[in-house]
This record gives structure tokens, sequence and C-alpha cells, in this order.
């Protein structure tokens, strides 16, 4: 292939049907059951609101099955949108799972938790719909993880079931104006993945016209300067001209040669959504689209090919009726359950005490096993910093554990702007630790494609801030489990530092945990020193939860954070705080860099103050903390983030609905104001909690 690929546009029919590799029969009978779903949600289910999200993908439908037809390798993967169901149907999703999403029934991909149009589909030993976000553009760089993997296991693991397999992002021609889009075209270019971008252009996104979405109207023609990357662009509406370029694509990435760009031409029959009226619309526009309609071109094609009018007829009649058939099902079905509307947002233990794992995504499904683990730390004589000791703890959990990567910007050859990542590169080669382009967004997304796949990412985002970007895909991450109820989960590390150091900013020296203990289905660690650090990152990556592992910039190479390293075995639960001191007039709840100041200043008070380190937000130990405020009748919490809807003050709500009787003194918060952390260290200094400021609260609370 040449390093600059030409356009490739076909509007000629080139592969005769005798010759060809699809199913058209089953294509039809897919695209009058997809046709009989869309007509019936249309006229009746939305009228009558029982379906309250309806997509209609008339027009779309045919070119989405011939290719579905064809994914058919043992580890092909497709990430979709709200317009995918053909695809889904030929992927093998049940009639009636199809019909009762949008009913809101249970069972199904969801049962009733997410919309229904957003779909899923684990499979194991097959191909598989991994599951769709009501996002814009949030498909594209999981589907790049898939892809990444593939190639994993296949030239690390050496596991040749993955030998031509591909993965595939769906999307219409507007997303690909996101940054998900362009983040995933850069690494499936660069790592020369086998990846699908399959592009649908309606000429609209809602009702805002493709100009204003792509310069010249064709995504595929402005990408023709890409290197590594086959682009392919046509007639979706067509069946030869969408099935021979279908053809080409699949053949081109079972070969492993490189990402294709698949464009498409379709109309949209319809308006966006149910309750698009497409008044931007003329009535010349709307007459043109329903001219395209690929449904009488098939009818056409095959007629003079394949089949005969009475043999087509008996396709339509037989759809109807198991389209009717399902409905039926799915309308008897019963509506969801609440009675474990709160289940699934972590991994959770059965009644026999077995874990309930989730059909796809993570190590559980595979059955992957650990090294032995202790609780009792086994301390060597020397005392390490934190870089040390996370850098240990990587090292050999990357040796334990074939399926554990790591990876991020800058983490390989540099060793990561903190040093973190100092030399794995060079021991465990550029497969498993390696470096990415600067993308949050991708670097989140792609973890979630391999977390899909069965593999362990363990991600670095180099500051706190730069998490912002990839938000969606965290939160995507976050509440996988419990929008699929248990079908999918995608268990990762996320490695963030962050927190002030010598000095601050607004750019790199955030904590800002609590958006993260507020985020649904992350678990949330912040140590304070290097053993715990050690303990709760082998926890994290040996959970089947994803986890924010926070790591404190302050604290990597502080004097007072140095511990002996805990050995190899060493692990910590999540939701087990630590006390450092004990006291009985007064609690102090803190976490992070922190809690040297408030062991320093509760010094001051030998025997009087408790000082209890979290070490996780999320779970956080309520018990510990609630026992210690019980005994001493007063609390103070220090934390460094704004003080304005901070973690203390979810600290501070539950002591006051759980022991407000015992307190002696109203619960006090010790924090930093509500303004990003300032550059000078003057400056700095006069808003950060510090030790003069902590030992003065306490006083306060003493005297009280």
């Amino acid at each position: 292939m040449s390093a600059t690929p030409k356009l490739h546009q076909l509007s000629q029919p080139t592969v005769p049907i005798e010759n060809s590799k699809y199913d058209w029969k089953k294509i039809a009978y897919l695209l009058f059951v997809s046709r009989a779903m869309d007509r019936i949600e249309e006229t009746e289910l939305v009228p009558n609101k029982e379906v309250l999200y309806q997509f209609s993908a008339r027009g779309h439908d045919m070119a989405q099955i011939i290719l579905g037809t064809r994914l058919i390798g043992n580890h092909d993967a497709l990430a979709g949108y709200y317009r995918s169901r053909p695809l889904m149907l030929s992927l093998g999703m049940s009639f009636e799972d199809a019909m009762a999403g949008p009913l809101m029934r249970a069972g199904g991909y969801s049962d009733g938790r997410d919309i229904g149009v957003v779909h899923n589909l684990p499979n194991l030993k097959g191909p598989c719909g991994l599951p769709m976000s009501g996002g814009v553009g949030a498909q594209y760089t999981p589907v790049a993880g898939w892809a990444q993997s593939i190639h994993y296991y296949q030239r690390v693991l050496k596991d040749n079931s993955y030998k031509g397999c591909i993965a595939v992002a769906h999307g219409g021609e507007a997303s690909t104006s996101t940054s998900g889009f362009w983040s995933s075209l850069t690494m499936a270019t660069t790592l020369k993945l086998p990846m699908l971008f399959y592009i649908e252009d309606n000429g609209y996104g809602i009702s805002v016209t493709s100009d204003k979405q792509t310069p010249g109207k064709n995504i595929a023609a402005n990408l023709a300067a890409f290197k590594n990357l086959e682009i392919l662009d046509g007639d979706g509406s067509d069946p030869e001209v969408a099935s021979t370029l279908i053809d080409q694509a699949l053949e081109h990435l079972r070969n492993d040669l490189g990402p294709v760009l698949l464009r498409l031409e379709v109309p949209r029959l319809s308006g966006h959504s149910a309750q698009d009226t497409q008044a931007y619309k003329s009535a010349d526009q709307i007459a043109e689209e329903q001219s395209r309609d690929p449904l009488p071109k098939l009818k056409t094609y095959l007629l003079d090919n394949l089949i005969s009018e009475a043999e087509w007829d008996a396709l339509e009649a037989d759809a109807e009726q198991d389209v009717e058939s399902a409905l039926k099902k799915a309308k008897i079905r019963p509506i969801p359950e609440t009675h474990d509307i709160l289940h699934h947002i972590f991994c959770e233990t059965r009644k026999d005490g077995t874990p309930d794992i989730q059909h796809q995504g993570g190590l559980a499904p595979s059955g992957i096993t650990f090294p032995a683990s202790s609780l009792t730390p086994v301390p060597e004589p020397t005392r390490i910093n934190m870089v040390s000791a996370i850098r240990r703890t990587l090292d050999y959990e990357l040796t334990t554990n074939n399926r554990l990567l790591v990876f991020g910007e800058d983490v390989a050859v540099k060793g990561g702007v903190h040093a973190v990542t100092m030399g794995l590169a060079e021991k465990y080669g550029e497969q498993r630790v390696f470096d990415t382009s600067l993308s949050e967004e991708g670097i989140i997304g792609r973890s979630i494609g391999m977390a899909q796949a069965g593999l362990m990412p363990v991600p670095e985002i180099q500051f706190r801030k730069y998490a912002d970007p990839a938000e969606e895909q965290l939160n995507d991450t976050g509440t996988m489990r419990w929008r699929t109820k248990n079908r999918f989960s995608a268990p990762m590390v996320v490695r963030i530092a962050g927190g002030f150091f010598k000095c601050g900013d607004p750019w790199h020296s955030q904590c800002q945990e609590v958006k993260w203990a507020h985020a649904i289905g992350w678990q949330v660690a912040m140590p304070s020193n290097a053993e715990d650090a050690v303990g709760l990152l082998r926890s994290a990556m040996r959970s089947n939860n994803p986890t924010i592992f926070f790591e404190h910039r302050a604290m990597l190479d502080d004097a007072w954070a140095r511990r002996p390293y805990p050995g190899d075995q060493y692990v910590i639960p999540f939701g087990q705080a630590s006390c450092l001191t004990t006291g009985t007039d007064l609690t102090i709840v803190t976490w992070g860099a922190m809690v040297p100041r408030c062991e320093a200043a509760a010094n001051q008070f030998p025997g009087r103050v408790e000082v209890i380190d979290l070490r996780t937000i999320s779970p956080w130990d309520k018990a510990m903390v609630i026992a210690s405020v019980t005994k001493t009748s007063r609390c103070l919490i220090v934390h460094e983030d704004n003080i304005t809807a901070g973690f203390g003050a979810e600290i501070a709500a539950t002591l006051t609905e759980e022991v407000f009787f015992e307190l002696d003194a109203p619960i006090k918060r010790l924090a930093m104001p509500d303004i990003p952390s300032p550059h000078s260290p003057v400056l700095l200094n006069s808003v950060l909690p510090g030790e003069a400021q902590i030992t003065s609260a306490i006083n306060g609370l003493l005297e009280i």
C-alpha cells in the first residue's frame, strides 16, 4: 500500500452476485425486520408513549446489515451509536431484546436502566457488540483500544485465534467532528490497527447540514492525504456498490494492512428522532431522499439476479410475522424490578460468597488468577520514596500478569514526567509499556477497549487537570457495569498525578478528588506514603472495578512519605482507613498531602487527638470515622481540595446524620478556599492548610 493512499470511489458494480460472499436472502430478511421494527415504533409505540426514545434507521439499514453479516471473526467487535440497531440485529441480537429495550422492559441489554437505542451484545467466543454510549463520537477510541488488543493478543500473547480479527466503529458523518474521532484516527494510523471507521453520511447532523460539519461535505475526500489509511467512498443505498466496498474494506483489514475509512452516502428517510418534524427540509429535499431508499433498490437487484417475486414477498411476510411475535413477547415482559436498582455499581458478591462476575470485560470473565497476597507488610530494611514504591509495584505486576499494560504520554523512553515508570519500557518492551499521542480522551477511551477485550490497562494522566478532556470516557467507564446490568465492565487503573509541589498553579496542582468520588462506579485511592501506595496500587491492579489512583506530587519524594517496601504480596483493601495517632478528645479526618501536617499538629496534643488517614475516598471508611468521633465527640476535617462541596462536606453530612447527639462541638472543615491553586509559594502557603492553621483549629475545638 502506498504511503498516501488515494480515495477509492465506486459507483459501478464490480462483483457478480453469484460470486458474492453475502447471504442476500438473510440480508433482505433482516432489512424487512428492521423496517418493521421502525414502522411499529413510529406509528404505534411512540404515539402511545410506550417508547420514549426512537431513532429510525430507515435508509441507513441495508448497508449496516450487509456489513454485519460479514463480522464473523472470533474476536471481531463493533461499537455503534443510536442508529445502529440493524447492525446489531445482523450480529445476532434477538428480535425480542431489540423490541423490549425501547419499551423499557425487564431483561435484555439494559433492563430498563439505559435508553433503549444504545445496545450491547457480550460474546467471549465470537463477534461482540461493545456497549454504546449516548455521547456522540464516544465509540471511536474504545474501538481503537480493542483493535490494539487484537495485535497484543496476536503478537505478545501468541494467541492465533485473533488472527484476521477486526474492530468496527460505526458513526454518522457529524461524529467525525468530535475529538474522539480524530484521536482514534491518530491511534489507528500510527499503529496500523485493524480498525474500520464505518461512516454513514446522510448529509445532516440533526438539522445541521454537513457543509457546516466538514469542509467540502466529504470526510473521506478530506482524509485522502492521511498516511496508513485506506479510504473507500461510495453509495450506501446501492446493494452492489455497498457490498463491493465492504468486501474491499474487510479484505484489507483481515490481511492486517492497516485501518480503513469507509464512507457510504445514505438517505435519512425519517427525522433525526421520532420527535423531529424535519421542518428544516423542503418537500423537494425529502422527495429526493425518498428516491434513494435502498429497499426498492435491493428488491430490483435481487429479482434480477437471485430470487423470485414470490420469494421476496415470503421473506417480507416472515419478517413481519417474526417481529409481531417478538413484540408480543417483549410486551409481556414485566417492567424492571425496582428492588435492585442500586446494584451493580461495583462488582458484587453473591449470597454464596462468590463474586458476581460481568459477562465481558476485565480479567475476571477469563478466570485470570493472581499471585498470593497478604494484608501484613513484610518491610525491607531501607526506606524508599513513593516514586520507587509505585515503580516496584508496577514492575512486579507486569512480571506476573502478562495482560497488564502501562501507557500514557512520556511514560516509555522518558520514564514519565514524574519518573515513576523509568526503566519499565526497556524491561518489558514497547508493546507493554508505551507512549501515546497527546490526547487524554484517546488514552482513557483506548483503555476502555482494552479492558473490554480482557486486558488490564494502567493508563497515566500526567496531571489532574489534564483528565478533563477525558471526562466523557471516564464517566462511561464508571457507569458501564450499572447501565448494562453487569453484562460489561471495564476495570482499569488510571494513575493521575496532582496537588501542589513546592508551588502551585491552576493547571498542574489541582486535586478535585471529589469529582471522582461523585462519579458513579469509580474506586478512588489517595495514598499519603510509600507503603500505602504499594498496597493500594496492587489491590487496584487486581480489582474487578475501575480505579482512580491519585499520586500526590508533594508526596512522591517527601521525606515523611518514605517507608520500607512492604513486599510483593502486600495489599490494602479499599475502604480501610489508617489510624495514625490515637486520642480521646478530637478526631481529625484527612488524606493525601494533608496527612503529615495533621499528624505533626496532633503530636502537640499527646493522647488527645486521633488522626485518621482515609487512604481511599471511594469507598471511604465510614465505620472507623464514626467510631472515632463517637469516642472523641469532636471532629476536624482537613483536605486540600476547595472547601465548597469538597469531600469533607460529605463526611460532615454523614457524621451529622449518624452521631449528631454524640457531638460536643460543631464539625469543622479546614480546606483550600474556592480559588485555583496559586503559583507563588507565598500565595499558596497563605491559603493551603498548614500545621499552624491545623493546630489553631485543634485548639479552638478543644476549648469548646
